[in-house]
């Protein structure tokens, strides 16, 4: 295997590690409000041993999000040198941006969220809150403008080969970021919402009911169904995006070799790159013209179009269709758990139930990484689209160096996330005093009042 493709895997192991803790503080963070604010408002006890158990969750997720993002930014020096001397006039201040306004605005007030309890008053510790929350947000926006530029470059000129932007306003306010940034904040929604959900329905299948048990199984039910059918929508105004600016991306992702009309969706095929074709496919006639061009007869271009540019077909293919599956199990299990929550209760849900929302509790990592797997390969083998192809940007670093440094990476990785699971089933497995959940105090909105 070449370097180049040592330094991709590498780069890929990296962020794909890295992104699943962002995905979960993002939403949580907002998540973490709702239920402070609950508690100051009802005065329900629940809803503050739910707030103190979640937050020790977000602590560990912003923990490794911090350190493997650190680990990540390295490599746009020791894996992809050319990118930063190529882009790096775009793509420096995004990133400063980023640790400049979100990164220190939630590592400043988590310490408030987590030691603040008793020190500080209500409506003060509610405003932390909030501002992680806010910052969790404003570091995607962040982040997720850099990438949409890549997707969809504008706003900038060349000059001696590197880039330089010509208007910020355009560089940020790309045309793919509204639909990118939607779409990813609902991910991550959808992510906390079978996460609150798995983790409480495994507290009901191992007899560790707490008093917040009930209660967060059901927001994330409530969660979880409000937000698919939002995804949904929002992923088909994206795939309407990405067919204007990313053409060959679509056709890889639908598999789509010939352009055509009346394009079928193909619900399962095996892509034949070699001869250019699908082999054992099934598919609904005209359906994937419907869907794309919201046209019956409507024109897919095909990737014969894009010879030489187009990217690998069968990671798109598979990943596009991984990620809508599970979408389809979310949308089954939010609705149907609340119409059996609402007919038999939290205590009388079946036993097959639970387990299959525990074992939905990560299923939003899945449909993130399959997401996030078809928008960064599809991008290929432009690093910036149509305009800078991978393989100019990338170092010079020997192969087995590359290799011997990606098996360190997998190691390491691959234990931190039994470690994390572990952990939190630990949380979840212990009684509320543990994490503080049995001590309560009266709630009073005031700049006086305690926790």
């Amino acid at each position: 295997m070449d370097a180049l493709m040592l330094a991709r895997m590498q780069f890929a192991a990296n962020i794909s590690f890295h992104i699943l803790f962002p995905t979960i503080t993002i939403a949580l963070g907002w998540v973490l409000l709702f239920m402070r604010w609950r508690w100051l408002r009802s005065g329900q006890a629940h809803w503050l041993t739910a707030y103190r158990f979640w937050t020790k969750v977000f602590a560990l997720s912003f923990a490794l999000g911090v350190v493997s993002g650190i680990t990540m930014s390295f490599q746009f020096g020791t894996n992809w040198p050319g990118f930063m001397e190529r882009a790096g006039n775009i793509a420096g201040p995004l990133l400063g941006y980023e640790v400049l306004t979100a990164f220190f605005l939630e590592a400043g007030f988590l310490g408030v969220m987590l030691f603040g309890h008793g020190r500080v008053s209500e409506r003060v510790h509610l405003w932390a809150t909030f501002l992680v929350a806010f910052g969790t947000t404003l570091s995607a926006f962040w982040i997720l403008s850099l990438n949409s530029w890549m997707q969809t470059p504008q706003g900038y000129e060349i000059i001696n080969g590197e880039f330089h932007a010509l208007s910020w306003w355009a560089v940020i306010f790309n045309p793919s970021l509204p639909y990118r940034l939607t779409h990813k904040l609902l991910a991550s929604g959808l992510t906390v919402a079978f996460f609150l959900a798995g983790v409480s329905a495994w507290q009901l299948l191992k007899g560790r009911v707490q008093a917040h048990t009930v209660p967060v199984l059901r927001l994330g039910l409530v969660l979880g169904a409000v937000l698919i059918p939002l995804q949904i929508l929002v992923g088909d105004l994206h795939g309407l995006n990405t067919l204007k600016h990313q053409p060959a991306k679509i056709a890889a992702m639908e598999g789509v070799w010939q352009t055509e009309r009346g394009a079928p969706l193909l619900l399962f095929a095996v892509p034949n790159e070699a001869e250019r074709r699908n082999d054992y496919a099934l598919g609904i006639p005209k359906l994937a013209s419907l869907i794309l061009t919201h046209e019956a007869e409507g024109e897919i271009r095909g990737l014969d179009e894009f010879r030489g540019a187009h990217p690998p077909v069968a990671p798109l293919f598979y990943g596009f269709r991984l990620m809508v599956g599970l979408g389809i199990l979310m949308l089954v299990f939010s609705w149907g758990g609340l119409w059996l929550l609402r007919r038999r209760g939290a205590l009388g849900l079946p036993r097959p139930w639970l387990w299959g929302l525990a074992l939905m509790s990560f299923s939003g990592w899945g449909a993130t990484l399959a997401g996030w797997y078809v928008t960064e390969i599809g991008r290929q083998p432009f690093i910036v689209y149509g305009l800078l192809r991978t393989a100019e940007v990338a170092s010079t670093t020997p192969g087995s160096t590359i290799a011997a440094s990606l098996a360190g990476y997998l190691s390491l990785y691959l234990a931190l996330l039994l470690a994390y699971v572990a952990v939190v089933k630990r949380l979840a497995e212990q009684p509320a005093a543990e994490y503080g959940g049995a001590a309560v105090a009266r709630p009073v909105l005031n700049a006086g009042s305690r926790a």
